[in-house]
């Protein structure tokens, strides 16, 4: 993607996310399909669907459980949620409406996203642990077409997220915390000046949020969005700054505060980074052998996945050692159908299991989740040691696009 179109996913997501209801997911191409590949020796698992053709899977938490959305047999969309390892699919219904989608889940099963109210508004929800019951955040707007939706929850169950709020000079959207389960939504401003001069200042937290309660996402400047870190639940908004380019884009935020995302280089690339402890400096991860990378989620030991270019011009998903070393192709470690390449991966858990995606040539998507990763002898090899619209179908970029 040319730095341009960055600009241009980036203010239409941020512009329409909470005005007419979008989501904020991974791209896909076609159909997409959910499987485990367990290279521990359980093989080639097929996640269920809701009763339709697509299931799309967007987070997976220590346990192994997933959590995305899935076609219904009625033909709307509705969030999931699976047992340990994938096993099983659970519908986690609405809101009143006819669409839900998952984004985060932690170690108890409590899941967020978002779902269609009654009257068809877009609203953050919560679950119980394990997906049980659903309950609306509510937004931080007052006006009929408020929104928000909700990006990752912490072990406490505090959610952060975005929404519509209402602020002199019209409405905007702006990042939000809560406090435990769900409870009391703040908003958490901006880094302060717009790229419209037109509108109002805005910020999202998709970047996730930490059990410390430090929120990660981006905002706009005098011009420019940059990715923030906060810190402890969520007070103060540090600028993380850039690669010598114009912009950054946060994605994934780690226990230590480490934080993932990509951005503008001084040569115009667009080069995946990974922080230092709390947000502290920001270092570039190169890329496949292509001009950009993009970083889409990391652990507590620091890997890193996502996706780059490579030398020929194609997109290939990627990870890396503890604490973002060593960027490495995730098919080269894989044994993959013929025909098939992961092209995107999305998120990873403390025991290396991934959430990627891989189109097919039928065309479909395969939405993969790589168990174990065979990364111990990756790992040994590096003497490192380890310390995701238009009726639901949505965008999680910018590429993640």
């Amino acid at each position: 993607m040319k730095i341009t179109d960055c600009f241009q996913v980036r203010n239409f997501v941020l512009a329409a996310v909470l005005g007419t209801g979008l989501s904020l997911v991974s791209p896909v191409f076609g159909q997409n399909i959910s499987y485990i590949v367990d290279l521990n020796g359980a093989g080639l698992i097929k996640l269920g669907t809701l009763g339709g053709s697509d299931t799309f899977a967007q987070a997976i938490n220590d346990p192994g459980q997933v959590v995305g959305y899935s076609d219904t047999a009625e033909g709307s969309r509705h969030a999931f949620i699976t047992g340990p390892n994938g096993v099983g699919i659970t519908d986690l219904g609405t809101l009143g409406g006819d669409f839900s989608a998952a984004y985060g889940i932690n170690a108890a099963g409590q899941v967020v996203g978002a779902a269609r109210t009654s009257i068809g508004n877009q609203h953050a929800f919560i679950t119980g642990a394990n997906g049980t019951g659903m309950t609306d955040l509510g937004t931080l707007g007052t006006d009929d077409l408020a929104f928000s939706i909700a990006y990752d929850i912490n072990a406490a169950g505090q959610v952060a997220g975005a929404t519509s709020a209402d602020l002199p000079g019209g409405g905007t959207t702006h990042a939000f915390i809560t406090g435990p389960n769900g409870v009391n939504m703040t908003d958490l401003g901006t880094l302060g000046g717009s790229t419209n001069p037109s509108s109002a200042d805005a910020s999202d937290a998709l970047g996730g949020v930490n059990d410390a309660g430090q929120v990660a996402g981006n905002s706009t400047t005098s011009g420019h969005y940059h990715a923030f870190i906060t810190g402890p639940d969520g007070v103060g908004m540090t600028d993380l700054g850039t690669l010598g380019g114009d912009f950054s884009f946060a994605w994934g935020i780690n226990a230590a505060g480490r934080v993932v995302g990509e951005s503008g280089t001084s040569g115009g690339d667009v080069h995946a980074f990974i922080t230092g402890l709390n947000g502290v400096g920001m270092t570039d991860l190169d890329t496949l052998g292509g001009s950009q990378s993009f970083a889409r989620g990391i652990n507590d030991a620091g890997q890193v996945v996502g996706h780059s270019d490579t030398a020929d011009g194609s997109q290939h998903a990627f990870i890396t050692g503890p604490n973002g070393e060593g960027m490495t192709d995730l098919n080269s470690l894989v044994s993959l159908p013929t025909g098939i390449v992961l092209t995107e991966a999305l998120a990873i858990n403390n025991h290396g299991q991934i959430v990627a995606i891989a189109p097919i040539p039928e065309p479909a998507a395969y939405a993969l989740m790589l168990a174990g990763l065979g990364l111990v002898g990756f790992m040994a090899r590096r003497e490192k040691s380890a310390k995701q619209a238009d009726g639901g179908a949505i965008f999680r970029v910018p590429v993640k696009d």
